[in-house]
């Protein structure tokens, strides 16, 4: 599975309505490092496929959404467990720290 295309008209259902455990990578196209981890989020989508559903957001096209989770450096990830954020992470992040994150909430 890849990632899910997140929007301010989306979210609500996508991740906050929803139960189990939810990345959310906040993104925008010109952002250098969020190019650096966006193949990192690819790989958590694939490896716990089935178990984490994964998500980006474009804070230039969704900026509701970035405002409601303060959102002000991108990249910023932000894990939800059952609609409520549980974990939020500003830069790049290795992919063994946010996997053993994921875990610990799964």
């Amino acid at each position: 599975m890849s990632e899910k295309v997140l929007s301010d008209k989306n979210f609500e259902s996508e991740v906050l309505s929803g139960e189990g455990v939810v990345l959310v990578d906040f993104w925008a196209p010109w952002c250098g490092p969020c190019k650096m981890i966006a193949p990192i989020v690819e790989e958590l989508a694939k490896d716990f496929d089935g178990k984490v559903k994964v998500g980006k957001l474009n804070v230039d096209e969704n900026p509701q959404v970035a405002g409601q989770f303060g959102v002000m450096s991108i990249p910023t990830i932000i894990i939800f467990k059952d609609g409520s954020p549980k974990e939020t992470f500003i830069g790049v992040q290795s992919k063994v720290f946010l996997a053993d994150k994921l875990k610990a909430l799964i």
